[in-house]
């Protein structure tokens, strides 16, 4: 073999064999980093895709847990293909609202006009049951109860003029009271008309001269009949109610003597609530029929 220009050359292979041939050009480098690079490439858009999609099932979670703790505890997991369809739910909720008929009450009874007309005052009546008890207390003043009466013959239970006054304005019935406290004592006189224009006439007519009789009895000395005291006259519905206050040790009253009108005008206002209180009692029980 010999070593000639042009490079190796094999003998004695045959007919027609071809000697192997050595290339002399070198790799594409740059080619390969490139194709390195892309399928690198390739590699970290699917790990980024890959990513992605497991953060939007992660916020798909996560809504859905928020839509059940913010529900009542029925919250529906449901796809939306079986919620209600978009016809099924209202459209419009500013319509007029369901319309009621308008209804009134009837006004409230009048209780004076129960205790006005002897037709319509028709509860039982009584000292006792317009005076109950055993004692009074007005504010912080406590008076004691003494005796009782009523008649039919009301000039019989009047002194002065009063008699007169009662009998003229047809009077059915006279009934008193009397009340006591620090040797000061008053006696109420309660007459009863049929009308309350009977009852205003009587109360008009009275004059200074007008004084009901004291009641004494039940611990009660009497009063007022000889010495001077202070009366009053007054009417409500068909009441006309008068009262007489005084000392029970026979004392003229003095202007000065405040405890004494005190005491009588306790006892007046008393006697207007009672009976107000008797026509209130009369028109509840009618409105509840």
């Amino acid at each position: 073999m010999s070593f000639g220009q042009g490079g190796p050359q094999w003998g004695s292979g045959g007919s027609g064999s071809q000697p192997p041939r050595w290339s002399s050009q070198t790799p594409d480098w740059a080619a390969m980093a490139e194709a390195s690079e892309s399928r690198n490439r390739r590699r970290r858009w699917m790990l980024v895709g890959g990513g992605a999609l497991a953060t939007i099932a992660v916020g798909a979670a996560v809504a859905v847990a928020v839509v059940s703790a913010d529900g009542d505890g029925q919250a529906s997991n449901k796809p939306s293909s079986q919620l209600p369809a978009t016809a099924d739910i209202p459209s419009d909720t500013t319509g007029p609202g369901p319309s009621f008929e308008e209804t009134s009450a009837p006004p409230p009874l009048d209780p004076k006009e129960f205790i006005s007309d002897v037709k319509k005052d028709t509860a039982p009546i009584g000292p006792d049951t317009l005076f109950p008890g055993t004692q009074l207390t007005m504010g912080e003043t406590v008076y004691k109860k003494g005796a009782l009466a009523s008649t039919k013959t009301c000039a019989s239970a009047a002194q002065g003029t009063l008699g007169a006054v009662l009998t003229k304005n047809d009077c059915t019935r006279l009934m008193r009271v009397t009340y006591i406290r620090d040797g000061i004592a008053v006696t109420v006189g309660v007459a009863v008309f049929d009308t309350e224009a009977k009852a205003l006439k009587a109360k008009n007519d009275a004059d200074s001269k007008s004084v009901v009789q004291s009641l004494s009895g039940s611990g009660v000395p009497t009063f007022c009949r000889s010495a001077i005291c202070r009366s009053t006259s007054n009417a409500y519905g068909r009441y006309a109610y008068f009262t007489v206050a005084g000392f029970t040790n026979g004392k003229d009253v003095k202007q000065k003597d405040t405890k004494v009108f005190t005491t009588g005008d306790d006892l007046a206002e008393f006697t207007f609530r009672q009976i107000h209180r008797r026509g209130e009692a009369q028109a509840s029980e009618a409105a509840g029929q």
